[in-house]
């Protein structure tokens, strides 16, 4: 099965269980750049449970877009790339929509940026469905490409773990 199959499968599914909980889905963005948000929309009728996408690249956006508070981002803190900022991510994406699920992705994808406690490949992905978060560090292997396509595939196997 291609990547693009794989995906459309996925999003079928999420779409599906979305539509039986008649639940809006919000997408909050970083290093997958908008990819969980075209995986969605690539299914047909998914305006019936898809509200929004946030492509929060930089911290800034993550603030203003998100309010992702400050001193998640700045130095000394957890960073951008971290347990915390998903999930602020996902309380942001729900407060500043009309979801009431949402996923969250920040990661490294390379192939710079990477250091000994966070190296390339490091992703955090955090799904919230009111009070219930699950959240969780991921280590993919390969190049910025295959780092970028293993996230988008997580994101959218936690949404359906979640709504299970």
């Amino acid at each position: 099965m291609t990547l693009n199959n794989q995906l459309e499968t996925l999003a079928a599914k999420v779409g599906e269980r979305l539509l039986a909980r008649k639940l809006l889905l919000a997408a909050a963005e970083s290093c997958t750049g908008g990819w969980v948000a075209e995986a969605v929309t690539a299914v047909a009728g998914s305006s019936a449970w898809f509200d929004c996408g946030f492509v929060t690249y930089s911290n800034e956006a993550k603030q203003r877009l998100l309010d992702v508070p400050a001193s998640l981002l700045e130095y000394g803190g957890p960073g951008a790339v971290s347990e915390e900022t998903v999930l602020a991510m996902t309380a942001g994406a729900i407060a500043n929509s009309r979801a009431r699920i949402a996923v969250a992705v920040s990661g490294i994808a390379g192939p710079d940026g990477g250091s000994a406690e966070k190296p390339v490949g490091t992703v955090w992905i955090a799904w919230q469905w009111e009070r219930r978060k699950l959240v969780r560090e991921f280590r993919f292997s390969g190049d910025r490409t295959a780092v970028r396509e293993a996230s988008v595939l997580a994101a959218l196997e936690g949404l359906l773990a979640l709504l299970d």
